[in-house]
């Protein structure tokens, strides 16, 4: 685990101390190098479960892909703020860098943490350098009312979490998830049972974010800059599932009588929010409704507590977090050109980026979750767990793949097709720089078609 740690640690001294002029080259390089280095993580003995374990830190099948997929998206993240950043000071370059480094850090502890006080430092950790990107470099003035946004949601959401682990500790005398998973159940009947469960989910159905505790997402989406939009659906998101696993293991009596209404309200959700989609004008806007709408499936998958649901849970945790983040990287190259998010000003790319619509139309494809992708293995597994828990449930979550691809397909013909506007033929070609972005999000979504046993999770 030190072996990531330290050279990730050590990122921030080189990108202070580096010459301007190799200041870029040599942070995508020393990250994509620790990124490599991570692919062992996704090896794990499936005796025990566990491998790398240390006195507060260890890897387990749900972890590792989580865990290799932050450290693989700081170099996409550097590679992508380059152009952004440039006409920028040198110090403040390095700042920026600095930042997404030490988001990475805490992202490592947070998913590696075996005892729960420490994932919820690191949890709350996170937020830190996220406000400052968002708030700092953000595109328009309305940034910092998307940073109190994003910075109340989460609080109000984790201080009842910090409350209710207290209280787990001082009755179980212990948070790790070690013990925790083979202590005997807690014997949970009361009303202040039930609220303490509500206390212990929240801070992760906020994360997540399900449907009803959203509002905080689109706005952070759409006012933050490239690299924040992509560390937010691909990584950060993520933190809520991931919680929400861990915790609804240690919670079991209560779940089984608990988990109908947030069922409930993730389905809703997926439909409701898959609507807002098919009526957005803002791009950004759209691609971070759909993250909602995608979560909310990944919520009931969870809820359900079915191996299938949980295995089901992560495939689509990671294969939204890189089908996302490259729709997010497409729209950034969009905005660059055009200096517009409105889908209606920026119509008809086909004719001008030929190449650049391939990709808008494999990414476009990726999220309404087309065969053969891991984004579709992971929703029929979600929606065969929510079939063999209702069938009724079948309602919604038809509903919502239809929806998925109706927008899917708006996004796309929306943006490529149709007659190309007037102020649009003064655009500048595509980067080599911006194809082997795209090609490095989604060649691994296809490359896990061929193993994708790897993010199974515990069902592996």
């Amino acid at each position: 685990m030190l072996k990531i740690l330290i050279p990730t640690l050590m990122l921030v001294p080189t990108a202070w101390l580096t010459p301007a002029k190799w200041l870029w080259p040599s942070m995508l390089s020393h990250s994509l190098i620790i990124a490599v280095m991570s692919f062992p993580w996704l090896h794990y003995s499936a005796e025990v479960g566990w491998t790398n374990l240390s006195l507060y830190m260890g890897i387990d099948p749900v972890s590792s892909p989580l865990l290799v997929l932050t450290c693989w998206l700081l170099p996409l993240m550097i590679m992508a703020s380059q152009n952004h950043t440039a006409h920028e000071p040198i110090n403040r370059q390095r700042l920026y860098i600095s930042l997404l480094v030490s988001l990475q850090f805490f992202l490592i502890l947070a998913f590696s943490a075996t005892e729960l006080i420490m994932f919820y430092v690191m949890f709350e950790a996170t937020l830190l350098p996220t406000l400052i990107i968002i708030t700092r470099w953000g595109n328009q003035a309305a940034r910092l009312n998307a940073g109190i946004y994003f910075l109340f949601y989460t609080l109000v959401g984790s201080l009842p979490l910090l409350v209710a682990l207290l209280l787990l500790q001082n009755e179980t005398g212990t948070l790790s998830l070690l013990v925790l998973l083979h202590s005997t159940p807690l014997k949970l009947t009361s009303h202040a049972d039930m609220l303490w469960w509500l206390a212990c989910l929240l801070a992760f159905l906020v994360k997540m974010p399900l449907y009803g505790v959203h509002l905080w997402l689109p706005k952070a989406h759409v006012e933050a800059p490239v690299a924040g939009s992509m560390v937010l659906a691909a990584v950060l998101l993520k933190l809520g599932g991931y919680g929400l696993i861990r915790m609804v293991a240690v919670l079991d009596p209560l779940t089984k009588e608990l988990n109908y209404p947030l069922i409930v309200i993730a389905l809703w959700g997926v439909v409701m929010t898959g609507s807002i989609c098919l009526r957005q004008t803002d791009l950004k806007s759209l691609i971070a409704y759909s993250s909602v709408s995608h979560m909310g499936l990944v919520v009931a998958g969870i809820m359900a507590q079915t191996p299938w649901g949980f295995a089901g849970a992560v495939i689509l945790m990671i294969a939204h977090g890189l089908t996302s983040s490259a729709l997010f990287c497409l729209a950034n190259t969009l905005y660059e050109r055009t200096h517009s998010r409105t889908m209606l000003l920026v119509r008809g790319l086909q004719m001008v980026l030929p190449l650049m619509t391939a990709w808008w139309f494999i990414a476009s494809l990726a999220n309404l979750a087309l065969p053969p992708l891991p984004n579709l293995m992971g929703e029929l597994m979600i929606i065969t767990s929510l079939f063999y828990y209702s069938p009724w449930t079948l309602i919604f979550t038809g509903a919502g793949t239809l929806i998925t691809a109706s927008y899917s397909l708006y996004m796309f013909l929306m943006t490529q097709r149709g007659p190309v506007p007037r102020h649009v033929f003064t655009i500048t070609y595509s980067h080599s720089r911006e194809h082997l972005l795209l090609l490095l999000h989604l060649a691994p979504l296809a490359l896990l078609i061929l193993k994708p046993e790897l993010i199974w999770g515990w069902v592996a």
